[in-house]
Formats: C-alpha cells, sequence, structure tokens
C-alpha cells in the first residue's frame, strides 16, 4: 500500500496552495496516476477564475516521506471570438 498526499497548486492567488495533510492509500502508484488524472478536470473546474481565461492547476502528490511522487496539470484557455 501506498500513502500519498495531495497538493493543489497553481490556484488562484488568493487562496494559495491547498494541501491533504492525512494522506490516502493506494494499491500502488499506477492507482495514485489514475486518482490524481481522474480528479484534476473537476478540480479545475472549481477553481475558474471568474474574470480570466486562462488557468492552470497542478496536483502534486508527496509519498509518505514528504517527496514529490507524480505531477498533473490541467491547462484551461478562452479566446473570444466576437468583432
Amino acid at each position: 500500500m501506498e500513502r500519498v498526499r495531495f497538493a493543489l497548486l497553481n490556484r488562484p492567488a488568493d487562496s494559495g496552495v491547498k494541501q491533504d495533510d492525512t494522506g490516502v492509500e493506494f494499491a500502488g502508484m499506477t492507482d495514485v496516476r489514475k486518482a490524481a488524472q481522474h480528479r484534476l478536470p473537476d478540480i479545475a473546474r472549481e477553481e475558474i477564475p471568474e474574470d480570466g481565461d486562462r488557468q492552470s492547476v497542478t496536483v502534486l502528490v508527496r509519498d509518505e516521506d514528504g517527496h514529490p511522487a507524480y505531477t498533473a496539470t490541467s491547462n484551461d484557455a478562452g479566446l473570444w471570438l466576437l468583432r
């Protein structure tokens, strides 16, 4: 079993970094990767700034010792096409 902690980076400047201090257990690192990638679209959707069309949201996964183990990033961009 792998116990890992997730951190949400690149959030709007006024909200800082959001970290999981307790951790979550997974059967292995493949399951950790799947969980990070699966959750990222929902997290990014919740973090969309009201006044902007571009953002990046990064999930950083750390192992039990606090070492970076995996990262996943979602980039969103919007562009007005009206004249």
